[in-house]
């Protein structure tokens, strides 16, 4: 007798469907394949693809080291730094990115000079808001605090993961403080923060696409220039879908590997620690979704 016949029907169910799914998108001849193939190496795309990855790479690795120091802060023993942490994490949590990019975008209308020197006396210089704030630099500085609220909550959550107990028999031994986070706590904490960590970049790339609301030429908004020229709206759609595709496909075999690495040398190599491949790929490789506060599956 067949065993587990549920699981093979269902099994059997979704083939047909993602068959069907397949055969549609390849015989519909509304996706015009042709025109995707024709644009999808285009200089225009190629050059908001490049756009897209700098501004990836820049606000994670800016935000995430933001985010190690409020982390750092909201660990400490000081109220003071504690209470500023938890208030800067609270407050950019709490506000949707986008709304983040509007506001730094709209910055001079707030405030149209601003001013360098010291606190309550005389300025040394004076800037033009309007002249500093970008499109491209609101884009960054949104993303990147962004990412500093969330990631601090990622290595603090990582952090406190590890057993007190293993550092206060550290200290019992003469062991100083930093040699106890670099020996003891960060190589046991690695395996709680590399894939929230992976989940957040991947997030991050695909959030960078609301910066095509105030006219950032990433990927999104330099097929959008092209199609509000030819009207080709779906072909230069699905131009943009496959390279995000590809881009999040490659960000998680890169995560899958990277997490065994830690995992491993963890000691953690049961089936309980280590996601499956394709199980990660799946997790991270559709491109529909919320923004990247969201993806990074805090909060």
């Amino acid at each position: 007798p067949l065993r587990r016949p549920g699981q093979w029907l269902s099994a059997l169910v979704l083939l047909v469907l993602f068959a069907m799914f397949v055969h549609t998108v390849l015989t519909n001849r509304r996706f015009q394949w042709a025109t995707v193939g024709d644009y999808f190496l285009s200089g225009s795309i190629l050059r908001g693809l490049e756009l897209t990855l700098w501004l990836t790479a820049a606000v994670m690795a800016t935000g995430y080291l933001l985010g190690i120091a409020v982390a750092a802060m909201r660990l400490s023993r000081n109220p003071v730094l504690s209470s500023l942490s938890f208030g800067f994490v609270w407050l950019l949590r709490s506000v949707p990115p986008l709304v983040q990019l509007l506001f730094w975008y709209e910055l001079a209308s707030l405030y149209p000079q601003l001013s360098f020197g010291l606190p309550f006396g005389p300025a040394v210089a004076t800037v033009r808001t309007a002249h500093l704030f970008s499109g491209i630099l609101a884009a960054y500085v949104g993303l990147t605090l962004d990412v500093a609220a969330f990631s601090s909550e990622i290595v603090r959550g990582g952090i406190l993961s590890v057993d007190r107990g293993q550092t206060q028999a550290a200290q019992a031994l003469g062991l100083g403080n930093a040699r106890i986070f670099r020996r003891i706590v960060l190589p046991q904490a690695m395996p709680a923060i590399v894939p929230a960590s992976g989940n957040l970049l991947i997030g991050m790339l695909k959030a960078t696409s609301i910066v095509s609301v105030i006219a950032v030429q990433d990927l999104l908004y330099s097929s959008q220039l092209i199609y509000n020229q030819n009207y080709l709206i779906i072909p230069l759609l699905l131009v943009a879908t496959l390279w995000y595709i590809i881009l999040t496909t490659l960000l998680s075999v890169g995560q899958y590997f990277v997490e065994r690495r830690f995992a491993r040398g963890s000691g953690g190599g049961n089936g309980r620690t280590r996601r499956g491949f394709w199980q990660l790929l799946r997790g991270n490789a559709p491109l529909l979704g919320r923004t990247g506060t969201e993806l990074a599956g805090i909060g």
